[in-house]
């Protein structure tokens, strides 16, 4: 058996068909992200743990479906807020991938029943944002009315207008894999043939188990799945944990504040420390550099 792989993204074409695929592996990248949260309640953790893995694999499948450059972010949130208050990851067209799960600690889950998916999310919405380099940012909303991220997301593209696509995702809180199917443009066949091997593939990597995607590397488990099928397997990519975050985007949030809310702040305490969210790097601003802010030209946002 060939070893998972790690942090690597293939894209794959069904040869004589108009359909392609991706399938993803994250684990370096997964354990960064883990790290950079608190320990959270035991019944909580492994739950919470593998809804971040399976919104990385997510992020990064959808984010290799772009044929632009930007960022494509996952976010979902419950109705009411509970152990869980937010989820999202994003990832850009640079591979570059982040995530972060917002807790209240004092609304510890009291049986193992609440910390599923639809438990923890009772009622809200998952949010798909596309963001451009150059354009209008697009955002779509889906109702969390399904027991996973990806009978949600399947919902999705059922539901719109898009090209068919499926996906298949799976975490243990020590790696976190994605399956991608999608359909092409009529070009090599005609509507009823790509309609017929649809069903086909779809139905074949239906019987792909959790413990598969995160056992075995990417070529082992599309040869069983599809191995009546001729793949064309492109060169992957590599995916890794970046963060966005800068001095320039923390000054500019605090001037997003206003200067009378900086002002009080600095009345309580000789310096401003922000810390991200995503990967905990502190940014500290003196009582001189944040007052200047407010004299100097606004910094640009990059």
């Amino acid at each position: 058996m060939l070893k998972p792989d790690n942090d690597l993204l293939h894209r794959f074409l069904f040869e004589q068909s108009d359909i392609r695929g991706e399938i993803v592996s994250l684990q370096d990248s997964y354990q960064t992200v883990l790290a950079n949260h608190k320990q959270f309640a035991p019944l909580l953790s492994p739950a919470i743990n593998t809804l971040l893995g399976e919104f990385l694999s997510a992020a990064a499948l959808l984010s290799a479906t772009l044929k632009f450059d930007g960022i494509i972010t996952l976010q979902a949130k419950p109705k009411t807020p509970g152990p869980l208050e937010l989820i999202m990851a994003d990832c850009t067209r640079h591979n570059n991938l982040r995530a972060v799960a917002r807790l209240n600690e004092h609304r510890a889950p009291a049986s193992v029943e609440q910390c599923g998916f639809r438990a923890l999310l009772e009622g809200g919405f998952l949010v798909i944002t596309i963001d451009p380099a150059k354009g209008e940012r697009y955002q779509s909303v889906i109702a969390i009315e399904h027991d996973s991220l990806s009978d949600c997301l399947n919902t999705y593209f059922q539901q719109s207008e898009q090209l068919p696509t499926r996906i298949w995702l799976a975490a243990d809180g020590k790696r976190t894999s994605g399956l991608l199917l999608q359909a092409l443009p009529l070009q090599l066949q005609s509507s009823e043939q790509r309609s017929e091997l649809w069903q086909h593939l779809t139905l074949l990597a239906d019987t792909l188990k959790g413990d598969e995607q995160l056992a075995l590397g990417h070529e082992e488990q599309l040869h069983r799945l599809f191995h009546q099928e001729t793949l064309q397997l492109f060169e992957p990519t590599a995916q890794q944990f970046c963060c966005s975050c800068s001095r320039t985007r923390t000054a500019n949030m605090l001037m997003s504040l206003g200067k009378e809310e900086v002002d009080a702040i600095l009345k309580e305490q000789a310096n401003i420390e922000i810390s991200c969210e995503f990967c905990h790097y502190v940014y500290q601003f003196s009582a001189a550099q944040a007052t200047q802010l407010f004299i100097d030209t606004p910094p640009t946002l990059h």
